[in-house]
């Protein structure tokens, strides 16, 4: 799905809807009250978020991968694998699974670490942990309560942060803002706003900005067709803008959108028309064949962080905690 253009601010249809964010909150409640928590023997460290989508935490994921590596650290990525058909346990193998198999984030972080998937979280982080793990960081799974996390970190974009801070349909939150935040450890800050504010709430917040890769900045000047599934694919020609880039088309699909070689093919066809180059995101990439890709540039982008040592310093934690 794309992300309702009502979740951004207070209006009359999300007010219309509210009933029904009740009901939604209620069904959670019973679901979590159903379920025990389970230690896994291994620090967990889950990156999550309130909101339903485009927050930013895969990007914070992989940060958080290559600090692992660069340190020593034998970490696993644990993740639901969300649209891919394998209900798992199972480890991610680029040369041999498709986003159709585990879904397009999974096979982002299986570059970087070693990655399960798993439609049972309690399950996927047994795994991990069975084959060796010294630390699991958990891709999402913030509000499912099978697995005890160490040390929980929430995810939001500078930009829309909350939303209307209503919850599902009504809005984009998965739980109220300070039930949430009172639960985490720390809060990451993508792109951060003047009035990207935290309640006021004693908690870590962390602020990063996204940076292109530098093959990304030869767009400057260039026309470009850009395409993209994302939550809010906004977000991903704001980056074009930022480099410098003519957008003479802009293509939206929906969030997690699986393409065809003839959708390709076609983009293709036009950007040629329009003497424009196609560009599309690293996670949409990671749901086209081999084909596909070889029509199309993708932007890469990176995170920086204002305080590059606090994050290593959750990590050190969490490994503390076992």
């Amino acid at each position: 799905m794309k992300t309702p253009a009502f979740w951004s601010t207070p209006n009359t249809l999300s007010t219309l809807l509210i009933p029904a964010s009740w009901l939604y909150q209620k069904l959670v409640w019973l679901r979590n009250r159903s379920v025990n928590t389970q230690r896994v023997n291994v620090p967990v460290l889950c990156v999550g978020g309130l909101t339903a989508g485009g927050a930013g935490k895969t990007p914070v994921c992989l940060h958080i991968g290559e600090l692992c590596r660069a340190n020593g650290i034998n970490a696993w990525f644990v993740s639901r694998g969300y649209k891919g058909k394998l209900i798992g346990p199972v480890q991610v193998k680029p040369s041999e699974h498709t986003a159709y198999d585990v879904g397009d984030e999974p096979l982002l972080l299986a570059g970087v670490l070693p990655t399960a998937v798993s439609k049972n979280r309690l399950l996927g982080a047994q795994f991990a942990a069975k084959v060796g793990a010294q630390l699991i960081i958990m891709d999402d799974g913030f509000q499912n309560p099978s697995v005890h996390k160490d040390v929980s970190l929430i995810v939001t974009d500078g930009t829309h942060m909350f939303g209307n801070n209503r919850m599902i349909p009504a809005g984009p939150l998965r739980e109220p803002v300070m039930q949430g935040l009172k639960r985490a450890d720390g809060v990451i800050i993508i792109n951060p706003k003047p009035d990207s504010g935290i309640p006021a709430i004693q908690i870590n917040v962390l602020r990063a900005q996204t940076r292109p890769n530098e093959d990304a900045k030869k767009l400057a000047g260039k026309k470009v067709l850009a395409f993209c599934g994302l939550a809010y694919p906004q977000k991903f020609f704001a980056t074009l803008d930022s480099l410098g880039a003519e957008i003479v088309e802009k293509n939206t699909f929906p969030d997690h959108y699986q393409y065809t070689d003839a959708e390709i093919d076609a983009l293709a066809l036009k950007a040629k028309e329009l003497e424009a180059v196609l560009v599309t995101t690293s996670k949409d990439a990671a749901r086209m064949n081999s084909r596909s890709l070889s029509l199309v540039t993708v932007v890469y982008v990176t995170l920086d962080f204002e305080k590059p040592d606090a994050l290593m310093e959750l990590i050190r934690k969490t490994l503390a905690s076992s």
